[in-house]
């Protein structure tokens, strides 16, 4: 049983071979001194794609195919390549242009997920009993679009991470004049507010002591963006240690957060051969 549905695992897969370096076939300098060929990207890219849905380590994903070896390498050598970004620019570029993004509000908040084999980018959570835990700041556009997104442990607090989250902002032209930062009440402080003032944003801050239903205001679609995300087991419970493995994850869980949404919107508005026939793309 696949883990995601063909119409999600193709044009990903498009979009991400765009982005790997040319390799050979078969290696010039085998460290064994045998000529092995290469296992192709697109079959290690099929047992990744199902680790970041069940949320499974390699050792349980290694087929014949591919073994657990090659699947952490491979997953390294992709890191270093430079293609896991939080959200991927391609992404937010065919989004662009389909549907186009409302960049006149943005919305932040975090998220705290479980780590339980520690890392880099792992700390005491605040909650679940002090175990370790990892926090994802996400900024989306209006629509509920994630726009860019870091990882840090959850014991750091929602306000330092407004400003590397607020930095990625740059990997679309097209910003107007007046944007709106859209914010929970762990971010009201005037630290806060002076960030958002150096950049530009008119700040829409949740007051503390007044009930999160009263002052919701347009923040929701950033709370849908991180239920998109909590969808996948790699990123509930993320067991990876070092960051470029939980970038990687965090790159993908984002690429196809945007492509179901593209997907979803692009189905009242145009059809296709290939449409799927299923309103749930799981």
């Amino acid at each position: 049983m696949p883990g995601l549905p063909v119409c999600l695992v193709e044009p990903l897969w498009v979009q991400f071979s765009a982005l790997l370096p040319e390799r050979p076939l078969v290696s010039p300098t085998p460290p064994l001194g045998c000529h092995r060929p290469r296992i192709p990207d697109r079959v290690v890219f099929e047992p990744v794609l199902a680790a970041l849905v069940h949320g499974s380590g390699s050792a349980r994903i290694a087929s014949p195919g591919g073994s657990a070896a090659t699947i952490r390498r491979r997953l390294k050598e992709w890191a270093a390549a430079g293609v896991s970004e939080p959200v991927p620019p391609r992404a937010l570029q065919a989004d662009d242009r389909r549907i186009g993004l409302e960049l006149a509000d943005r919305a932040v908040d975090g998220s705290i997920t479980k780590a339980p084999s520690g890392g880099e980018v792992a700390g005491r959570a605040p909650v679940e009993r002090g175990q370790q835990g990892r926090k994802r700041s996400v900024v989306t556009a209006g629509a509920g679009i994630p726009r860019h997104g870091v990882s840090a442990g959850a014991n750091r607090h929602d306000s330092p991470l407004l400003a590397p989250t607020l930095a990625g902002l740059d990997n679309l032209d097209g910003r107007p004049d007046a944007v709106t930062g859209h914010l929970d009440r762990g971010s009201d402080s005037n630290v806060t507010r002076a960030r958002l003032d150096a950049l530009g944003f008119d700040g829409a801050i949740a007051r503390k002591g007044i009930p999160a239903p009263v002052q919701a205001g347009s923040r929701w679609v950033v709370e849908r963006a991180h239920s998109g995300m909590h969808g996948y087991g790699k990123l509930r419970r993320c067991t990876e240690q070092l960051r470029p493995g939980v970038d990687f994850s965090l790159c993908l869980a984002a690429a196809l957060v945007v492509l179901r949404q593209l997907i979803q919107r692009a189905r009242s508005r145009s059809r296709w051969d290939t449409r799927p026939t299923s309103r749930r793309l799981k």
